[in-house]
């Protein structure tokens, strides 16, 4: 954990940014704004960038990635520019939360790997770069895209360690954790062998 040096009050503040900028639902503007129809009722049901992939439209699955990472690495550089490295950490773990749980949707948002893969960007670009190079290894070696957000979730602490960012092993040990909650249906599909394919419509 980095020092506690941000007012209580200040805190507060950065973990509500960074919940309403980490719920935004980009996936489902962008079907809706790009006439793909509604991500509730197309393949898993799921707004991340990979349901919006099964609609056969890829820069929709790309804008959806690209900004829903960049809602997370947005509250971590926000709150760093601000005030300080907790609340840089705790601006970034919100918008984590606000992804997976958004209250615009009822609490049923998306599964938070893009939000957590830009999170970590904006913390330590180079444990975020050694976390997304895990999940294009995985994804290119086994093209099972839940496959690779749990091996580059499982690495990212690891990688922390080794690239000398232990004050982020807190952060990235329990953000894990609920990434590997949120996949809890696609490892029950994967230990089954019937969790789809990337690009599977």
């Amino acid at each position: 954990m980095p020092e506690i040096t941000t007012p209580q009050t200040l805190l507060i503040l950065w973990a509500v940014i960074g919940y309403l900028l980490g719920s935004v639902p980009f996936g489902m503007v962008i079907a809706k704004v790009m006439g793909l129809g509604n991500l509730r009722q197309i393949g898993s049901g799921n707004i991340g960038a990979t349901n919006v992939l099964r609609t056969g439209n890829k820069l929709a699955a790309f804008l959806t990635l690209v900004l829903d990472g960049g809602k997370g690495a947005a509250a971590v550089l926000l709150a760093r520019a601000f005030a300080a490295e907790d609340a840089a950490q705790l601006a970034g773990g919100l918008a984590f939360l606000g992804h997976c749980f958004p209250v615009w949707l009822k609490f049923k948002g998306g599964k938070g790997v893009a939000t957590f893969l830009g999170l970590l960007l904006g913390l330590s670009f180079p444990v975020g770069l050694a976390a997304c190079a895990t999940w294009l290894a995985t994804a290119f070696a086994v093209r099972i895209s839940s496959f690779a957000a749990l091996t580059a979730a499982a690495a990212s602490t690891v990688w922390m360690i080794l690239l000398g960012h232990g004050e982020m092993v807190a952060l990235g040990g329990a953000l894990t954790i609920l990434i590997f909650w949120t996949h809890r249906a696609n490892i029950a599909r994967i230990r089954k062998g019937t969790e789809p394919k990337i690009g599977k419509k």
